[in-house]
């Protein structure tokens, strides 16, 4: 982030209510939010928010609101068990081909919903120590089994071109890890941080880099943030998209739609859409599983194939992402118990997108 927009970032809960963005009257409740989870957010994102709409859809996903101060039961400080998958500090081994590598624990914007609240942020670690990295080089090195690498933390793109570069050949120089692959916001929360130096740092001998960009509306995909994104698919670099279901965001049949056709015409194919982790202090941005897969029912046959992400949970505790879409298919009932005892061939109930039912194989 350059040095101006850093200085231009809000990160207090006074400078929110002096921007228009919270009522004076919420200034004490903000403060003691602000006291555990970190704020901050960018220039380019309070362009985008609509201070006379108090369902802002952006505002809800960055401004910070008393309501996070209700934590529930079950929610954690660790929501998808990052801790006990971590043999070594910055990474976490949870599936056998892939680690996350936590390279620092800053971001250019603070989700009001992020899983990792209790970690990134001011009074945190900000990166790791250089023997640290030096260690989970070495772990990565020492385990064949890694695949593919994922820069994560924090958000790996705080770093400087520079720092990238000798990162990706550090990844690159070990023969099994084919694939390094950053998640990252900074191209909608601070696009011209993806510079020229940011892409070519980015390209690397002996690996293949991918790029997962988070983003959970449409209106976050300005023109710059477009040309940011641009930059890195000219530049041959593929890219995907992750993004929250989160209540008063997207959690309706057309925003939902409008965020999914916007990544693909921004050439990034649609990948994940999470179901809220619990994390603490987030229960009202959070749907039900049920609302989730009846809008994922909506979305598949109303926009193309290319716009349909996996609907995920990360399941607590640690035992990894899980689908949860909608099940459209279903063993049919009607098979005559000595039809399927001279072999008859199993049929199925197939749902399509309009609710109607059909049996497969059909009746001959």
């Amino acid at each position: 982030m350059t040095k101006t927009n850093l200085a231009r970032t809000l990160r207090e809960p006074a400078e929110l209510v002096a921007e228009g963005l919270a009522p004076a009257s919420a200034l004490p409740a903000l403060e003691r939010v602000a006291a555990r989870y970190a704020v901050a957010i960018t220039p380019d994102l309070v362009e985008l928010i609509e201070t006379t709409d108090p369902d802002d859809p952006i505002a809800r996903q960055f401004v910070p609101t008393a309501a996070e101060l209700d934590v529930q039961p079950g929610e954690s400080a660790d929501p998808i068990g990052d801790h006990p998958h971590s043999p070594v500090s910055g990474i976490v081994h949870r599936y056998p081909d892939r680690v996350l590598f936590k390279l620092v624990h800053v971001c250019a914007v603070y989700c009001r919903f992020c899983f990792r609240r209790e970690m990134v942020g001011p009074g945190k670690e900000n990166a790791l120590s250089d023997g640290a990295y030096r260690a989970a080089i070495d772990y990565i090195r020492e385990h064949g089994e890694i695949w593919e690498v994922i820069l994560t933390g924090g958000d790996p793109l705080m770093l400087s071109p520079r720092r990238i570069s000798e990162i990706m050949a550090d990844l690159a120089a070990i023969d099994h890890v084919k694939i390094i692959r950053l998640h990252t916001r900074v191209p909608v929360a601070e696009p011209a941080r993806v510079s020229v130096e940011m892409v070519a740092a980015l390209k690397v001998e002996g690996a293949t880099t991918w790029v997962a960009l988070h983003a959970n509306h449409a209106r976050e995909l300005t023109g710059t943030a477009r040309a940011a994104c641009a930059r890195l698919v000219d530049a041959g670099i593929p890219m995907v998209s992750q993004s929250v279901l989160l209540r008063g965001v997207n959690d309706n049949i057309a925003a939902l739609s409008d965020l999914m056709r916007a990544f693909v015409e921004c050439r990034i194919k649609p990948y994940y859409l999470h179901h809220g982790d619990l994390a603490p202090g987030t229960v009202h941005l959070r749907t039900t599983l049920a609302e989730g897969q009846d809008l994922m029912r909506q979305l598949r046959g109303r926009v193309s194939g290319l716009c349909q992400p996996d609907y995920v949970i990360d399941i607590p505790g640690g035992a990894g992402k899980s689908p949860v879409g909608p099940n459209y298919v279903s063993v049919a009932q009607n098979i005559a118990d000595d039809a399927r005892e001279a072999g008859a061939e199993t049929r199925y109930r197939i749902v399509d997108y309009c609710g109607d039912v059909h049996l497969y194989p059909p009746e001959k």
